[in-house]
C-alpha cells in the first residue's frame, strides 16, 4: 500500500546522510527560529543544494516527504516549516534565504564528529540540533516519540 498523501501532497527537503544514524535535515536560523525549507519544485530544491555545495557545505540529497508529516515533525521538534512554492519570488532579505542560502554558514566541517561527541549517554533524552546561519539539524533524539516519527518519515523515502 503506498504511503498516505495529505491534502497538501509531498514536498522536497534537503537531507544530509539520508538513511544513516547521523541523518540531518537542512535548516536555517532566522531571528532565533529554526526553519526547515519545504520546496514544492524539485528543481528549486536541487538548485538550493547546488548553492550549498558551491559554498563548500556538505552536499545534501533532495528527498520527497509528505508535507503534513514533515510539518508535524517540525512542530514536535520546535522547528518552523516554511513552504517554498514553485516560482517563488522573495520580497525581503529574509525571504531571499528561502531560495538561496546565506553567505555565511555554520562551520560544519566537524558536524558528524560533533554529533558523535555530543551523543547523550544511554537512557538520556536530549535532542540534537544546530545553531547559526544554515545548518543540518540532527534528526535523531533520545525522545522515543520523535524517533518513531523519524522512522515513519524514513519509511516514506
Amino acid at each position: 500500500m503506498p504511503p498516505r498523501e495529505s491534502a497538501f501532497g509531498p514536498v522536497h527537503v534537503l537531507l544530509f546522510d539520508a538513511g544513516s544514524d547521523q541523518e540531518g535535515i537542512h535548516s536555517l536560523e532566522l531571528n532565533g527560529r529554526t526553519v526547515v525549507l519545504m520546496f514544492e519544485d524539485p528543481d528549486d530544491a536541487e538548485r538550493y543544494a547546488g548553492l550549498l555545495e558551491a559554498q563548500d557545505f556538505p552536499v545534501p540529497s533532495v528527498e520527497l516527504i509528505d508535507r503534513e508529516e514533515l510539518e508535524q515533525f517540525c512542530r514536535d521538534a520546535g522547528y518552523e516549516g516554511r513552504f517554498v512554492p514553485a516560482g517563488f519570488l522573495p520580497n525581503s532579505d529574509e525571504e531571499r534565504l528561502l531560495i538561496a542560502p546565506p553567505e555565511r554558514n555554520m562551520d560544519v566541517s566537524t558536524w558528524k564528529e560533533q554529533l558523535v561527541a555530543d551523543e547523550p549517554p544511554a537512557g538520556s533524552n536530549r535532542a540534537r540540533s544546530s545553531d547559526a546561519g544554515s545548518s543540518g539539524a540532527g534528526a535523531g533524539s533520545g525522545d522515543p516519540e520523535l524517533e518513531a516519527f523519524r522512522r515513519r518519515l524514513e519509511g516514506l523515502l
